[in-house]
């Protein structure tokens, strides 16, 4: 039950939740008939989003079923490099790009054949982490992007109307990392000697609480004054293809 409300609350899951309903808003304002390509795609989890839209995948398919979000890829159409896609110039009149950055060796290559395969005037959708833990390995490259690296290098590719907005921030990042302590420093879970163990337990459980309930209650309150933002788990990126 626990494990089920960390993974879908807004409190909890603020870092999913937040972009599922970004990735939804930017879905609905394409038109229909619109062809997309999902770059690194994995599971598929958006596809109903573009339902209205001629949406295509891309993955190579190397992970195992319990590194992706449901278990087991989804319909692949494209399963190659995603530097290289066997497809024609300016062929996608969206591209949907979703945490894949991170596990890919040449990010920057991996912007030039978005470039490349997206209409003048087409929509980048893309989203990748600013700090994250190692993650689906050993496929994991890069521990975050900044808005400095989408604003040089998308507008190098030939992208303009570049937007960058943070994915909360750095309250709300914090409480991430405080649920992570408690969820990783369970007692009899961490190796200690049996008597060391002993006395983290009582103290794990006056802990837990309040980096489990409190600081992710409070924090969630103050993100909203924090101008800065420069702990963001990731960020939300929309660019224009240059015509």
């Amino acid at each position: 039950m626990l494990k089920s409300l960390i993974k879908s609350s807004p409190l909890y899951a603020f870092n999913l939740v937040n972009r599922d309903r970004w990735v939804a808003k930017q879905a609905a304002t394409l038109p229909p008939g619109a062809r997309v390509l999902d770059m690194g795609a994995g599971s598929c989890p958006y596809r109903s989003l573009f339902a209205h839209c001629r949406y295509q995948t891309q993955d190579f398919a190397g992970l195992d079923g319990e590194q992706l979000r449901h278990g087991a890829y989804g319909q692949i159409d494209y399963r190659c490099d995603i530097a290289s896609v066997p497809v024609a110039d300016d062929e996608f009149d969206a591209i949907l790009c979703t945490e894949a950055l991170e596990h890919v060796q040449e990010p920057i290559k991996v912007v030039r054949e978005m470039a490349r395969i997206l209409r003048p005037g087409g929509r980048l959708i893309l989203t990748a982490p600013l700090g994250s833990g190692i993650h689906q390995e050993p496929y994991h490259y890069y521990g975050g992007y900044t808005p400095y690296w989408y604003r040089d290098f998308l507008g190098a590719a030939g992208f303009a109307q570049i937007k960058v907005e943070a994915n909360a921030g750095s309250f709300k990042f914090f409480s991430q990392e405080a649920i992570r302590f408690v969820q990783t420093s369970r007692p009899f879970k961490l190796g200690m000697p049996w008597p060391m163990e002993l006395l983290w337990l009582p103290l794990w459980v006056l802990l837990a609480p309040v980096l489990a309930l409190a600081i992710p209650l409070v924090c969630s309150y103050l993100d909203r004054y924090d101008r800065e933002q420069r702990f963001t788990v990731g960020y939300h990126v929309t660019a224009i293809k240059s015509g």
